[in-house]
């Protein structure tokens, strides 16, 4: 799983979180390390922030489903931007969450999406 998020209280959060569901994780800080991440590796589901620096949220989507078309991507907003959400959906998001978010609903959001 790859999770992008540019606060290291979140990823490192998410990290626990998935870890113990028994999931291996790839933590990056921005676009730039998710994307040559995902070049070089097979994943099973994304966690992707929209707004980080090197590339944005929506930019990495489409990278990602360029590669990976029914790869589950899920996106973290802070603002809840109904146009940045609404590009997002067109492009393939499965699903989004405004932060703070509820971690268990993360959790098993994540779940459903990767056993589907």
């Amino acid at each position: 799983m790859l999770i992008v998020d540019d606060q290291q209280g979140i990823r490192l959060l998410l990290n626990e979180i998935f870890k113990n569901e028994g999931y291996e994780t790839f933590l990056a800080s921005n676009g730039i390390e998710a994307v040559q991440y995902v070049d070089n590796n097979v994943i099973d589901c994304a966690l992707l922030d929209m707004k980080i620096p090197g590339m944005n949220g929506l930019e990495i989507l489409k990278h990602i489903k360029s590669l990976f078309k029914e790869l589950p991507v899920v996106m973290m907003t802070g603002n809840g931007d109904t146009d940045l959400i609404h590009q997002a959906k067109e492009l393939g998001a499965n699903h989004f969450f405004t932060k703070p978010f509820d971690i268990f609903e993360v959790k098993d959001t994540i779940n459903k999406l990767i056993q589907e």
